[in-house]
């Protein structure tokens, strides 16, 4: 019996047919990756941007407000140990911080700061998005939070007065007001401190522990220069606090120059004023609108 070998020939259309259906796969797959990837990058982008927006909007949902847990838990490490000598109780910190939270709430915040304390890197922190300015009379220490933390921006100044000068000081002013005579005045204050629109300030330096080291009669005193005559087209009242009130420069001065009518309450060692700005034409500054 003779077989007949048999050949399978194929069209050359079969191997078109497949070869064109792979290449259209190809093609799918490659245009379903392009979709994805310009989709997911298209997304991505208006998120950020959204973010971005968001955050830079005054009130905004991520406005520029250091996040609630990270201040409650700095203000808790800071006043772990409170009630060490010269550092703020956790009653006198908690009110800083929430004035301070509200100040930055509207914007950027500036605080000036009398004094290198224990609670130095927490009012920089607190302040994180505002400008936070120290002033001691310290040149080490000042040399020393620059060295360890070059963000902290820090200047040291000669207070020529001492605690013991109180009432010499304060019956001269008073004598020679009317002739814009400035006794307590800081010489060596850079001068651009008097062009920043302070928002708050805080006097808690120098030390003026004995009648022979400075007094913080020229702190307050500048305090209510600045706070009367608000500069940089910064409007609204200034917030100034004054640690360890129950000392005799601390309360004399603040009641000379910060004024009562301008305090608002008296937390343990913090005393808190709210000083309206004036409209100064001339070098002279009546600090308190009642007698003292």
């Amino acid at each position: 019996m003779k077989t007949t070998a048999k050949f399978i020939v194929l069209h050359p259309s079969v191997y078109k047919t497949a070869g064109g259906t792979a290449h259209r796969g190809w093609i799918a797959v490659f245009l379903l990756l392009f979709f994805f990837t310009f989709s997911f990058t298209l997304i991505t982008t208006r998120n950020a941007a959204a973010r971005t927006t968001a955050s830079a909007a005054p009130g905004g949902a991520n406005s520029q407000l250091l996040p609630k847990p990270v201040a409650d838990a700095l203000l808790h490490y800071a006043t772990a140990n409170a009630t060490a000598s010269g550092r703020m109780s956790t009653a006198e910190t908690e009110k800083m911080a929430s004035v301070l939270r509200r100040c930055a709430a509207g914007g950027a915040c500036n605080l000036l700061v009398f004094g290198l304390t224990h609670e130095t890197l927490l009012w920089s922190s607190l302040n994180h998005n505002g400008r936070t300015v120290f002033v001691d009379e310290s040149a080490h220490s000042v040399s020393e939070i620059e060295r360890k933390h070059p963000s902290i921006e820090a200047y040291d100044v000669q207070f020529t007065t001492r605690s013991g000068e109180l009432q010499h000081l304060i019956g001269h002013y008073r004598r020679e007001k009317s002739n814009q005579c400035r006794p307590l005045s800081i010489n060596d204050l850079p001068n651009h401190i008097y062009d920043v629109p302070w928002d708050v300030v805080l006097v808690d330096g120098p030390s003026g522990y004995s009648a022979a080291s400075p007094g913080r009669m020229a702190a307050i005193f500048t305090a209510g220069v600045l706070a009367r005559s608000k500069s940089g087209g910064g409007g609204g009242a200034t917030h100034v606090f004054v640690h360890e009130i129950e000392r005799e420069a601390e309360r004399v001065c603040s009641e000379e120059f910060l004024c009562r009518e301008n305090l608002v309450e008296t937390i343990h060692s913090l005393a808190h004023f709210v000083v309206p700005k004036i409209d100064v034409h001339s070098n002279k500054i009546d600090f308190c609108l009642k007698s003292i």
